[in-house]
Formats: C-alpha cells, sequence, structure tokens
C-alpha cells in the first residue's frame, strides 16, 4: 500500500492531498471544521479493497492555502479547486465521495462536470435544491448559520470556555483534539467560517442541471443540522440511480462513529462500477 503526502498547484492555490493504495480513483472531500484526516477510517478499507484514494484539504483547510477574503471561498471557486487537483495529477474520472460542504461541493461536481465523476457518495448534505426545499423544520435546524455568518462573533463564540461548543458537535473520542490542533493555527478558523458567508445564497432555491450519474445518499438519524426529507428529496434532482441509506445511532460525523456501516455501503455501491483513472 502506498501512503504518500502531496503539495500541488491548483486553481492558483497551493493544495495538500494524500493519496494511499493503488487502483481505481476515490476522491474522498471533507466538510466544516475538518480535514483530510477526517476520513482515517475509510482511507485503509478502500485501500485494501484496491481503490486509489485521494484525500484532500480544501481550500483554508490543514496544509492547503487559505486565501484571506472572504469571496476566496465561494462554491466556484471551490469546485474549481478540485478540479485543477484532478488535472494536476492527470486524474480523468473519479469516484466521489463527499461529506458536509465536501457534500455540497460534490453535488456542484455532479451536476456540472459529470464526465469527471463515476458514482457519487453523499454523507449528510442533500442536493443544494432539496435543501432549499425541505421546509421551515430544516430551516430552524440551519438556524446556526446566521450566526456563523457574523466575522469576529463567530470565532469567539467557537473559541469560549475551551472550544466548549465544538465540544458538542461529535461523541467521537479526541475528534475535538483533532479541531483544535488545525483551527487554532491563524487565520484557519476564520477560512473555514467563510465557507459559509461566501455562499449565503445557497439557502435560496437556484438551479443545477440535473445529475445523471449515481448516487448514493447516506444520512444518520442522529444529524442535528440536516434532516431526513432533504436527503431523501435529492432523488427529485437525479435522472438515474439514486440510492438512499440511513443510518441509526450516529451523529453527523457518521464516517467516525458508525464508520463500519459507512465502509460496508461504500465498497458495495463504488464496486458496481470503477473508473478507467488510476493512481
Amino acid at each position: 500500500m502506498i501512503d504518500e503526502s502531496l503539495m500541488v498547484e491548483a486553481n492558483g492555490i497551493r493544495m495538500h492531498a494524500t493519496t494511499t493504495g493503488q487502483g481505481p480513483a476515490v476522491l474522498l472531500l471533507h466538510g466544516f471544521p475538518d480535514t483530510h484526516l477526517v476520513w482515517r477510517k475509510q482511507v485503509p478499507v478502500l485501500a485494501s479493497a484496491g481503490f486509489g484514494v485521494l484525500a484532500p484539504d480544501l481550500r483554508g483547510y490543514g496544509r492547503t492555502e487559505a486565501p484571506p477574503h472572504i469571496q476566496d471561498y465561494t462554491l466556484d471557486q471551490l469546485r474549481a479547486d478540485v478540479l485543477g487537483l484532478l488535472d494536476a495529477l492527470n486524474i480523468q474520472k473519479v469516484h466521489l465521495v463527499g461529506h458536509d460542504w465536501g457534500g455540497l461541493i460534490g453535488w456542484q461536481l455532479a451536476a456540472t462536470a459529470p464526465q469527471r465523476i463515476e458514482r457519487f457518495v453523499a454523507l449528510s448534505t442533500g442536493h443544494p435544491s432539496a435543501i432549499a426545499h425541505a421546509g421551515i423544520l430544516q430551516h430552524l435546524r440551519m438556524s446556526y448559520i446566521p450566526l456563523f455568518c457574523m466575522p469576529g462573533v463567530a470565532e469567539h463564540m467557537l473559541r469560549a470556555a475551551d472550544w466548549f461548543a465544538m465540544r458538542q458537535f461529535t461523541s467521537e473520542p479526541g475528534q475535538i483534539d483533532v479541531w483544535k490542533r488545525e483551527l487554532d493555527q491563524p487565520g484557519r478558523l476564520t477560512a473555514a467560517l467563510n465557507y459559509y458567508r461566501a455562499n449565503l445564497k445557497l439557502a435560496l432555491p437556484h438551479s443545477l442541471p440535473r445529475v445523471k450519474i449515481p448516487v448514493m445518499g447516506i444520512w444518520s438519524d442522529r444529524d442535528p443540522a440536516l434532516g431526513e426529507k432533504q436527503m431523501r428529496d435529492s432523488a427529485h434532482y437525479v435522472e438515474g440511480e439514486f440510492r438512499f441509506e440511513r443510518i441509526v445511532d450516529a451523529d453527523h460525523w457518521l464516517q467516525l462513529t458508525a464508520h463500519e456501516r459507512v465502509n460496508a455501503l461504500l465498497l458495495d455501491f463504488l464496486a458496481a462500477k470503477k473508473p478507467q483513472s488510476t493512481f
């Protein structure tokens, strides 16, 4: 098994990524407030199954550059980062797995660059239009977002009392220590929050091309921010195969707190067809 850390130029920034294993390419995109390390329970399993696993730190996270301005974090930029990373590594097509913001980027790529994606797995985050139309209960679940969009206030709130608020996010042992280590670095917490500040229009219905590649949506029943409806209703925006999987007794970070079930689903879904691109 090959495990390598890379720094590449992509979309005008330097991006860090790890590659593990050899075989058909699987791209893992993390969300807030994570780095590539959130996939630590998936990478060895996928690599052992014969996939080449690419796990980047997205813009502003980990060892990837953190541009200074809010508008540096629009979904257009984030999508271009991922495509630039694949181009830099000469990877033409991947299986894509995204969680949280990585899932939103994944939906964008599945809709607008389907020639680069074989199959897409969305963890927690449904199609943006499904989220926008999911009703008042879903909007109440996301009532924290206006606070996250307040510069300075959100940073202070999240750091207060030794990161008390973030300690409530997940039951995964030691995860808060991972987040603290990364977000204590200068500018990193602000960069992470800029994803919300730069993409306020996500709360409004908008149009993306219908997704024509196979999609699996995985949702966990203890997710406080994203309800089941927004994931189930994502089927309305997928022309082809849409598979919904519900995981019981797992929080939003289901790739950590329900990793055995998530890994089994990934292997089953991704094995249905393997892309030609390998590394």
